[in-house]
């Protein structure tokens, strides 16, 4: 269903009353085959490993994890970003896998789409992500959970099209990382509990028939976080001593550029697959030795094609002081060696930004500063540059302040816009809450929250005014 102005429906609204618009609203989705939801609202959380200082993570999640990539791709084709997350119905804890646009011609968005209904499921470990294939099919991969839920595949039944979603697949995958190799496929990394959590990837042609997995590291446990480029997938990921998350260290890294064929490490050295040992060619530093903990949110190439990494470095896997120094830290290899930059103190482990590098500029949008539940998951906004590739930081702005609510797991835009360049939720960490929805300019400077009830087809985001 085309995004219609909402004008007509506020009319009925406003002289027809609330029955009437609720029976439009149902005419309005009667024949989709995938059905439509009336407002954005993200999936809160909590893990419910409580400790002295509140839980390990909880609040608005419906952009988690950082193990979920891509979550967001503009098309320069349509003039949309499109993008994913896990929602809900208001009031509720209950997991919609969601997707929906937003149009830079019209700036505005349409009902988001419901994808799957998790059926009672909570968690957003099962949250969507989203690649577009090269006829522009939309496919949304929907993470399982371990080897107790499976995971599912949706192809949009038209390109660029979010009314109708078809299913293609199910099976076991966690924390899908697809990728549309042009000429080729799709390249698919993903996790397996098999012993642990390892680590493998599968290819397709079509998104429907796959070949064998391919496991790539399995050292007692590991996350990865993905990008490409072109044609290089590069993914870095950390291990899990004892086969306990709670334990994870050590920073690797690895890419190919031959759609799986082959994998190497920094230097271009091919690697024995899968890894199997800790002190192995893929290792970018040893953070075990140091007794520190490794949080990794997202990497990108430099100009000149080497790979920066993202990532907070922490002293236990507890909120609070037990984790200090925390540090939002960026791994850059120059050519013959890896170099670090602390860039600034984190609030807690799982405060997630984006890294994106163009040209001479690297910028980190991302939770770095307190926010009003300062030892919960996330805080507030802001953005950080570096032109002198990533040695130094400056903090150019506060995206968000005086915030209700901390924000959290702030992701990255694949192609961005200028307009939609990141984007992210919200949510009280300390207590069920409402979760909206937001996005930002490459600047940083505007700030826009997605509509959490709509009355028409479609609607104008909400401009936030910051104070200055």
């Amino acid at each position: 269903m085309k995004c219609q102005n909402s004008i007509p429906f506020l009319k009925v609204f406003l002289f027809q009353g609330i029955l009437t618009l609720g029976l439009l609203s149902l005419l309005g989705d009667a024949g989709r085959a995938s059905p439509k939801d009336d407002g954005y609202r993200g999936i809160w959380f909590t893990l419910g490993q409580k400790t002295p200082y509140g839980d390990k993570y909880s609040g608005g999640l419906g952009t988690y994890t950082a193990n979920h990539v891509p979550m967001a791709v503009y098309s320069p084709e349509t003039k949309k970003t499109f993008f994913v997350y896990g929602g809900a119905k208001q009031g509720k804890r209950h997991l919609l896998e969601m997707i929906s646009y937003y149009d830079h011609v019209r700036r505005v968005v349409p009902r988001p789409t419901i994808v799957h209904d998790k059926k009672g499921v909570n968690d957003p470990h099962d949250n969507p992500s989203l690649c577009i294939d090269g006829k522009g099919y939309l496919w949304v991969f929907i993470s399982g959970r371990g080897r107790k839920r499976p995971g599912f595949i949706y192809r949009s039944a038209k390109p660029y099209d979010i009314d109708d979603f078809q299913l293609q697949w199910q099976g076991e995958i966690t924390y899908p990382q697809p990728r549309w190799i042009e000429g080729k496929g799709f390249l698919h990394l993903f996790t397996k509990y098999t012993n642990g959590r390892e680590l493998y990837w599968s290819t397709s042609p079509d998104g429907r028939t796959w070949a064998k997995d391919h496991k790539f590291a399995g050292i007692e446990g590991h996350y990865q976080t993905s990008h490409q480029v072109g044609n290089r997938v590069i993914t870095a990921f950390n291990r899990h001593p004892g086969h306990k998350p709670d334990n994870r260290t050590d920073l690797y890294y690895m890419e190919t550029d031959d759609f799986g064929k082959t994998w190497k490490n920094d230097r271009g050295e091919t690697l024995k697959l899968p890894l199997t040992k800790p002190d192995n060619p893929a290792r970018v530093r040893n953070y075990s030795a140091e007794k520190r903990m490794v949080y990794i949110a997202d990497l990108d190439l430099d100009a000149q094609g080497r790979p920066a990494i993202l990532y907070i470095t922490s002293a236990s896997y507890i909120p609070g002081p037990p984790g200090k120094p925390r540090w939002w830290t960026v791994a850059h290899w120059t050519g013959d060696r890896w170099e670090y930059t602390e860039i600034t103190h984190a609030n807690h482990n799982y405060c997630v930004g984006e890294l994106t590098i163009e040209g001479n500029t690297w910028r980190i949008i991302g939770p770095t500063e307190p926010g009003p539940q300062p030892i919960g998951t996330g805080g507030e906004v802001a953005l950080w540059i570096s032109r002198d590739e990533g040695k130094t930081w400056t903090k150019q702005r506060d995206v968000t302040r005086h915030s209700p609510m901390n924000h959290t797991y702030v992701r990255r835009v694949i192609d961005a816009h200028p307009e939609f360049y990141a984007y992210w939720a919200d949510g009280n960490p300390d207590k069920f809450s409402p979760s909206r929805l937001y996005f930002c300019d490459k600047t940083g400077e505007k700030v826009w929250q997605l509509p959490s009830m709509m009355y028409g087809d479609c609607e104008t985001p909400k401009l936030i005014t910051k104070e200055k």
